[in-house]
């Protein structure tokens, strides 16, 4: 069975990054979720920060997400929320889905607002993008250095060159790990 993941919003939130554990997902090496409304807090921060992407645009993405990766959305979490514990109440929704999955790690850039003390009793690991992709590197290399190709090759509007999406992906807080992609 895959490694089971949740995706926090903030995570989701910039294109190549995005791109990036979408791919990983559909690899099969990491079974990722979310729910809808981690995919509302993507749209709804892009909606303000992206004035420029249409709602229409936005819900286009929602749905190829739902759609590239397998049995991703988390459904009957809600009544887990209330007895859990976090700094950021707002984020227990992230916890309670790890929980109804059977998560073992929360990819968030949040790693303050999900205390290590307050996930363990749960069996659930937070790693920033950055520490998880690194550990998708260590696993093998070739799987992401495949999926870092595959996005160069997908854009096509502007082109880009595989320099390009690393340089992008290091823009986006990813700096171990294009390090050692560009060191390996």
């Amino acid at each position: 069975m895959a490694f089971v993941v949740i995706y926090d919003a903030n995570a989701l939130y910039g294109n190549t990054l995005r791109d990036l554990l979408i791919r990983l997902a559909m690899t099969g090496r990491v079974q990722a979720k979310w729910t809808n409304e981690i995919l509302g807090e993507v749209q709804r921060n892009l909606a303000v920060n992206r004035p420029d992407i249409t709602q229409e645009k936005l819900n286009k993405l929602c749905r190829l997400m739902n759609s590239a990766v397998r049995d991703c959305l988390v459904e009957g979490y809600e009544p887990l929320v209330e007895g859990l514990k976090l700094p950021d109440p707002d984020d227990r929704h992230v916890l309670a889905a790890a929980i109804k999955t059977g998560a073992q790690v929360i990819v968030t850039s949040n790693l303050k607002d999900f205390p290590a003390e307050d996930l363990a009793i749960w069996g659930v690991e937070a790693k920033s993008p950055d520490d998880f992709v690194l550990d998708q590197i260590g696993l093998d290399d070739r799987i992401v250095w495949a999926c870092v190709q595959q996005i160069a090759d997908s854009r096509t509007n502007p082109p880009e060159t595989i320099e390009d999406v690393l340089d992008a992906l290091e823009a986006a807080g990813l700096v171990e790990s294009v390090a050692a992609l560009r060191a390996g």
